[in-house]
């Protein structure tokens, strides 16, 4: 079984990239924007929706960069495989949710939600000298946050 995820890679003009930083079932990820594709939905439309839901906010869809070319099971279900899409977003309006400084930094009711949802995400930027494979946890991340760092162009 295939979970099919993407991904947006939105730097801002300071040069900083957005990260999610997420406490899911008592594990804790720093991770790009992005989600899971629904079922009669294209990619970019999939990103369009996630930046909507998670940061209330219009983005374009820019270039692709990456898809996944190695095997990875879910962290969360071993049945399945992931296979990741990257792309270049655009922020189209100026992004209105709390943007925190520090990572893992929520607030009180995010808090109370965690307790019913098991999920709570809050949004930083990370200086693009600050970036690396080691400023995100997932496998295939890091594998991007490489491939920018070492010659994919910030655009």
């Amino acid at each position: 079984m295939f979970t099919i995820r993407v991904y947006g890679i939105l730097l801002n003009e300071n040069n900083q990239v957005l990260v999610s930083d997420e406490k899911i079932r008592g594990d804790y990820f720093t991770k790009f924007p992005g989600g899971g594709l629904e079922f009669g939905e294209g990619t970019r439309d999939c990103l369009k929706r996630e930046f909507m839901e998670e940061l209330n906010l219009q983005v374009s869809i820019g270039e692709h960069i990456y898809t996944t070319d190695f095997y990875q099971m879910s962290a969360f279900n071993p049945a399945q495989q992931i296979i990741s899409i990257y792309y270049y977003a655009h922020a189209l309006e100026p992004i209105q949710v709390p943007l925190r400084l520090t990572p893992f930094e929520f607030d009180e009711a995010q808090h109370k939600l965690y307790e019913t949802t098991q999920e709570i995400e809050s949004f930083r930027f990370i200086n693009w000298e600050d970036f690396d494979e080691n400023a995100v946890h997932l496998p295939i991340d890091k594998v991007v946050a490489g491939m920018l760092k070492n010659g994919a162009k910030p655009v």
